[in-house]
């Protein structure tokens, strides 16, 4: 018995240490007027005139929104305008 305890609370404190040390994923979904949307692995500071909201990675389209998905190889600073990548 005392071998199955050891055994279970090795476990749960190994659960607990790799939960404790993964760093946790925070991504947003940024999306402008034209309905481009993408995401963004940093929280960068959009400038109120670009039009563009920035939604938690867990955000949904309402049904029937006209939404383009885009993403960026580089995932670097900008944002989607008319299509085209913008850098900032």
């Amino acid at each position: 018995m005392k071998h199955y305890v050891k055994l279970a609370t090795a476990a749960i404190v190994t659960a607990a240490t790799l939960a404790l040390t993964t760093p946790s994923a925070m991504a947003w979904i940024v999306c402008n007027r034209e309905g481009e949307c993408w995401h963004a692995h940093k929280r960068w500071a959009y400038r109120g005139e670009w039009g563009l909201v920035v939604h938690p990675d867990t955000w949904v389209a309402a049904p029937g929104a006209r939404i383009v998905w885009h993403e960026h190889p580089g995932a670097g600073r900008g944002y989607w305008h008319g299509g085209v990548w913008i850098s900032f």
